[in-house]
């Protein structure tokens, strides 16, 4: 394997790649007891980028019963596949023989593995030429599939044929995008063709394999790539609501994008954190069913955000997202073109309505859609935005109650004062909350509890 081994390799922007030391350790256990063995795929990857990687794991000639003799404490996690879990103090790291895929018949898994003692042949079944380089701490880098050049290019290629990548696993064709948003690569032009060629295929796919490569797709750096899944056939499978979207264009003097296009850039313009990059995705997911168009050629979407807090968690469910998520999403989308007045008690309401947790979160949603509106006609809807948030961070240092949570008289207080159990003390308390909001000096115990006794 000599011409295939880079003596003291290095990655190509000149970092030479270094294993922490339970990996290092691992490979060096089962070189001592006659095996190969390096750190393989996406940790190499990273390493070579100087990136952190998020795991390590580990490739060997050794076969699952020889990788078990060799270590005190490992756990069977895919025997059957070749993959045994070492456990140190350190971590678990997962170590998988060299192996060949058998056919795959259901276009995710290979109906039987054959392990192999040739790291070469395990390479060659890998997905991506960036993901098929292995390293090893004293020898260096293999890298047969030109991995470094296409990282030194930013590229994303398939190894070998892509066509048959993609027909062993049409996974890979969202992991193609979604590599590609992480790392702001470009697709190879063949694995580009290949990716429109196999999208279809994605209906055999678990809507949680498809969910987590979303995810981590409209998560990334570069959620701007969406529009590559869009083009590539992928969102007409996963999410056809989105492709209804980048065909409706907005004939409104505050918008210049389809409503798809606005989608995309508003993405692109709040953080990337998981649920707020997913409202965004859907915030006006439901603008093509309820778009009407006036006489003067102008366009209407009157509903859509109400509606497309319904839509969006129908979506959510199917992709089989925690109830967490979908309450949160579900929510802001409901409320996303809420509009208070600039006045502390507007504001007050709207927080309560949405809800202190999710209140600031609302204030971020709002700025990313104004963002990625008509910027001619957005100076006002921003300074509005603004005002807002500073009206809420006063709120918020004043202490003023948003919640029943924060009321001064409680549930058991009333039962306390006499009020038999009943639906009748959720609505005084409601009813208490409301003037709160209105007036906070009245969230006093013995002011609220004479309030709710003249209610009762």
């Amino acid at each position: 394997m000599t011409e295939e081994i880079r003596e003291k390799g290095s990655s190509g922007n000149g970092l030479r790649p270094v294993l922490p030391g339970d990996p290092s350790y691992i490979i060096r256990k089962l070189e001592e007891s006659g095996y190969e063995a390096y750190a393989v795929g996406g940790c190499v990857r990273d390493l070579m980028l100087g990136r952190e990687p998020k795991d390590f794991d580990i490739t060997t000639s050794a076969l699952p019963q020889e990788v078990k003799k060799v270590f005190r404490n490992t756990v069977d996690t895919g025997i059957k596949h070749g993959t045994v879990t070492v456990v140190l103090k350190g971590g678990a790291y997962e170590v998988t023989t060299y192996r060949v895929d058998g056919a795959y018949e259901d276009g995710r898994h290979p109906k039987e593995v054959t392990f192999s003692r040739s790291l070469k042949e395990d390479l060659a079944r890998r997905d991506f030429t960036i993901n098929a380089m292995a390293w090893h701490p004293d020898r260096g880098i293999v890298d047969i599939f030109g991995g470094q050049k296409d990282l030194r290019a930013g590229i994303i290629r398939c190894v070998g044929e892509p066509s048959e990548r993609f027909s062993e696993d049409a996974l890979r064709v969202m992991r193609a995008v979604r590599f590609a948003a992480q790392l702001g690569f470009s697709l190879e032009e063949k694995t580009w063709e290949a990716v429109r060629e196999h999208a279809a295929d994605l209906k055999k796919i678990s809507a949680e394999r498809v969910r987590d490569e979303m995810m981590k797709t409209i998560s990334s750096p570069h959620p701007e790539m969406w529009r590559k899944a869009y083009e590539a056939g992928i969102t007409a499978v996963i999410l056809p609501e989105f492709d209804v979207c980048m065909r409706t264009e907005q004939n409104t003097p505050f918008h210049i994008y389809s409503v798809g296009e606005h989608i995309i850039r508003s993405m692109q313009a709040i953080e990337p954190d998981p649920v707020l990059r997913l409202t965004m995705l859907l915030h006006d997911i439901a603008k093509p069913m309820v778009h009407f168009r006036d006489s003067s050629g102008r366009d209407h979407f009157k509903g859509h955000a109400s509606y497309g807090g319904e839509v969006a968690e129908e979506i959510l469910r199917r992709l089989k997202f925690d109830n967490d998520t979908i309450r949160r999403a579900g929510k802001l989308i409901r409320y996303h073109d809420l509009r208070p007045k600039a006045t502390d008690a507007a504001v007050r309401r709207a927080a309560a309505q949405i809800g202190p947790e999710l209140f600031e979160d609302f204030i971020k949603i709002q700025t990313a859609d104004a963002m990625a509106k008509n910027p001619e006609h957005n100076a006002a809807n921003l300074a509005r935005i603004e005002t807002m948030e500073k009206i809420y961070r006063r709120i918020i240092a004043r202490g003023d109650c948003l919640s029943l949570a924060g009321l001064a008289i409680s549930g058991q207080d009333l039962l306390d004062a006499g009020m038999k159990p009943g639906k009748k003390i959720g609505y005084i308390l409601e009813s208490a909350l409301m003037a709160v909001l209105e007036e906070p000096t009245l969230n006093d115990h013995d002011l609220l509890l004479m309030y709710a006794l003249q209610m009762m």
